[in-house]
């Protein structure tokens, strides 16, 4: 008998965000295993700390974020072999009979790091995965802004993208959340500006969280921004 795989979605940042489902398999689980940059806490576990008691902790830290190029041949080499690493270590409970809950935030199969996990032993172990809200759907919660309704067409964009490729991406959708926003802000405002939707953008901060805020992007004065910040740029242009 093997354990069971359970990917957890935590929400965007605020514990009464959980799901009645996500708590249950939190508080049953016999591991609860998490991601985290080396050396840093855990957001996904700080959203579900009072539920974790007497469970196994699994800390799994990436060797690396953003101190090198995603593109480049030695991060996906390193973040490649870190989560084959890791989907080894979740499978060691699996093989003693425990049920693995791994956090994530947000959604899990929604750009987060247990799609890593899922893939690798979902065809293994028997698998579940428990839905969570989404940052963007907090984000645009938080801000109070209708982003797209009947025939909109909403586009989900990495602020990684080539300031070029956004900008385009931008003119061919009628709404967008612009995610992985941090030190791409700049980059992503040029694209916003040139695409002409910048008197329009939203920018929201740690959406949900005690200490998130939102405002006009056309507003907002500096290039700073934190990991957990979004941008929105509404559709519906005939609304009310």
């Amino acid at each position: 008998m093997t354990g069971k795989l359970i990917g957890v979605g935590t929400g965007p940042g605020d514990p009464e965000l959980l799901t009645l489902k996500a708590v249950r398999a939190i508080e049953r689980a016999d591991v609860i295993a998490y991601f985290a940059k080396q050396g840093n806490s855990s957001n996904a576990r700080g959203i579900v700390a009072s539920l974790i008691t007497t469970q196994i902790e699994e800390q799994l830290g990436y060797p690396v974020t953003t101190e090198i190029d995603r593109r480049h041949d030695d991060y996906k080499s390193a973040t490649s072999a870190f989560y084959t690493e890791a989907a080894e270590r979740v499978a060691a409970h699996l093989d003693a009979g425990r049920t693995v809950a791994v956090l994530s935030e947000g959604d899990p199969l929604f750009y987060g790091s247990y799609m890593h996990i899922h893939v690798r032993l979902s065809q293994r172990y028997p698998t579940e995965v428990v839905p969570g809200i989404t940052a963007m759907s907090g984000c645009w919660s938080q801000a109070g802004l209708p982003l797209v309704q009947g025939d909109d067409i909403l586009s989900v964009l990495p602020g990684t993208l080539d300031e070029i490729e956004l900008r385009d991406r931008l003119n061919g959708s009628d709404g967008a959340v612009i995610m992985k926003v941090g030190r791409n802000l700049p980059k992503i405002r040029r694209a916003i500006e040139a695409a002409g939707k910048l008197d329009s953008a939203v920018y929201v901060e740690r959406g949900t969280m005690a200490n998130g805020h939102s405002m006009r992007l056309a507003d907002k004065t500096d290039d700073v921004a934190p990991y957990f910040a979004i941008v929105l740029v509404p559709g519906w242009s005939t609304r009310p």
